[in-house]
């Protein structure tokens, strides 16, 4: 089996539904060209999948991996605990605020170079 990296950000203040549309760009790309897209990306969610990236190669740095053969093998976003607050509208109603929370995965392994 190969040899695979792994960084996991839990409890990320992002929604999933936003953070699905930065990681859609990048999945099953080497991981040179998953951090210049996401560096040209002007949304907070790529900040925060850019740094947890960078995390997954650190990791795999350390397991002994080769960094330049790296790629990102499976990357997605669950739906993480929501709160809920209550703001005052008109007539005395209220409407729910719900606070999104994501978990964010995402796994590397080497590409296999053959000549």
């Amino acid at each position: 089996m190969e040899n695979t990296a792994r960084a996991i950000l839990r409890y990320a203040h992002v929604s999933p539904l936003k953070a699905r549309q930065v990681i859609n760009l990048i999945r099953g790309k080497d991981v040179a060209t998953a951090l210049a897209i996401l560096q040209q990306i002007p949304k907070r969610s790529a900040r925060i999948v850019e740094k947890l990236l960078k995390s997954a190669i650190a990791n795999a740095e350390f397991k002994g991996m080769d960094v330049d053969n790296l790629y990102i093998t499976k990357i997605h976003a669950e739906q993480g605990p929501m709160l809920k607050r209550y703001t005052p509208k008109a007539h005395g109603r209220a409407t729910m605020i719900r606070r999104r929370f994501s978990h964010i995965y995402i796994y590397l392994a080497e590409r296999n170079q053959e000549e």
